[in-house]
């Protein structure tokens, strides 16, 4: 397709990047450029938390973050049987259901895993969403595993499905929406571009669109990556463990300590998001 092609596009500038290295050793290859994937602020964003925004009214962005924390878990309750706290911070994984994406990054430590689920001090609760390919049997694996796992603890649910409404439940009713790729596999990825215009504060790995977005403790929080030279169980292992000590350490600890900061982080991923997509617009203008 490149060879027929007078120029390609590559859907993040990290994407860019894989496929010059792919492609370039092969002079017949044509230019490759980068203009990355985007969500369409008008169908996305919620309006209500750009006004409180705009307003410089922190006690409503709160307000209106715990109302849609109790919408979400009317879902939860209806799907899980399990009731959910508005008050506890909310970790949503929602996604294609697919090994790189890695769904069960919490699970390659579970003495970890099971003192943070348990933790009465730093609370929460872990909602994932998704569904694997039908032919995709490691997908459909680590689903099964999930669907099991959240029977044993009643601050973790598993949703099926992941449609239009589902999706905006979720991304509005997020404290943080996860994004745990193994580096250099995500092209580019969307979802945590319309949880950022929903109040979710993006914690991720930086890979695809995320570091082209990402202000590490200023409009996220940003997963130090690993040494893609690794074995890949060592680079899931390493991962998960920077994962764990990130929330630990700065994101629980912020939630619930410090409010006015963690609204800083939710303010400035609203303003960031709606930024990003004007660039975007400009760039696509510009070509045109």
């Amino acid at each position: 397709a490149l060879r027929l092609s007078k120029k390609a596009n590559a859907v993040s500038k990290l994407h860019q990047n894989t496929l010059c290295k792919t492609w370039g050793g092969d002079n017949s290859t044509c230019e490759i450029t980068s203009i990355t994937n985007a969500q369409d602020f008008e169908s996305w964003s919620d309006m209500p938390l750009y006004e409180a925004l705009k307003n410089e009214n922190h006690a409503e962005v709160s307000m209106l973050k715990k109302r849609y924390k109790k919408e979400l878990f009317e879902t939860v309750a209806d799907q899980c049987g399990v009731l959910f706290d508005e008050n506890i911070c909310t970790v949503v994984f929602a996604k294609r259901f697919t090994a790189y994406k890695r769904p069960d990054i919490f699970f390659h430590d579970m003495e970890r895993f099971e003192k943070m689920i348990r933790s009465q001090e730093k609370k929460i609760q872990l909602i994932w969403a998704g569904k694997p390919y039908p032919m995709d049997y490691s997908g459909i694996g680590v689903f099964d595993k999930i669907v099991h796992l959240c029977k044993k603890h009643n601050n973790c649910a598993i949703l099926t499905g992941y449609e239009i409404n589902l999706s905006r439940l979720l991304k509005k009713g997020a404290d943080i929406w996860l994004n745990g790729p193994r580096l250099t596999h995500e092209a580019s990825g969307t979802s945590g571009m319309s949880a950022a215009m929903n109040g979710a504060i993006n914690v991720g790995i930086p890979d695809g669109w995320f570091p082209e977005f990402a202000r590490d403790k200023i409009n996220s929080f940003v997963v130090p990556p690993c040494d893609i030279s690794l074995s890949v169980d060592s680079q899931d292992d390493t991962d998960a463990a920077s994962l764990y000590d990130l929330l630990e350490t700065e994101v629980l600890p912020m939630y619930y300590d410090y409010p006015n900061r963690w609204i800083e982080i939710i303010k400035n991923g609203l303003n960031d998001s709606q930024d990003g997509l004007r660039i975007l617009l400009f760039i696509l203008t510009d070509l045109h």
